[in-house]
């Protein structure tokens, strides 16, 4: 078993494609309209589905906004350097929302920023 996508709602998937390949530089792999069930998906990742973890970006027609759970928390991503990784994130425009730094209590360096939508995505640093 393994793990094949995580579902994220997203209220404009254009600009949602954009942050996750432009900002992310995640790859778009595939979309999918169904304008009779009134919905759009997008999948989006660093590699194809068959070898890795994806993000499917569901747009439901006329659905704008979400409110963020209270279990939801976060997207984690491995990076191998977090403070260059988040130079060339707020260069394309993203938002850095903690700097990078060592976890509280640990030595890992993360560094967290948020997509068009409010989702937290934590950026983890190889260690080396």
């Amino acid at each position: 078993m393994r793990i094949l996508h995580t579902m994220l709602r997203v209220g404009d998937l254009q600009r949602s494609i954009d942050f996750y390949t432009k900002v992310m530089g995640m790859q778009l792999l595939r979309t999918t309209d169904r304008p009779e069930q009134k919905y759009s998906l997008a999948f989006v990742g660093y590699g194809n589905e068959r070898d890795h973890a994806v993000l499917e970006l569901t747009y439901n027609y006329g659905v704008d906004s979400y409110e963020m759970g209270g279990a939801f928390g976060h997207i984690a991503i491995a990076v191998d350097d977090a403070y260059a990784a988040c130079e060339r994130i707020r260069a394309a425009g993203g938002n850095v929302t903690r700097e990078p730094g060592p976890v509280k209590g640990g030595t890992t360096v993360i560094a967290f920023v948020t997509d068009p939508d409010g989702y937290k995505i934590e950026l983890i640093q190889a260690r080396g």
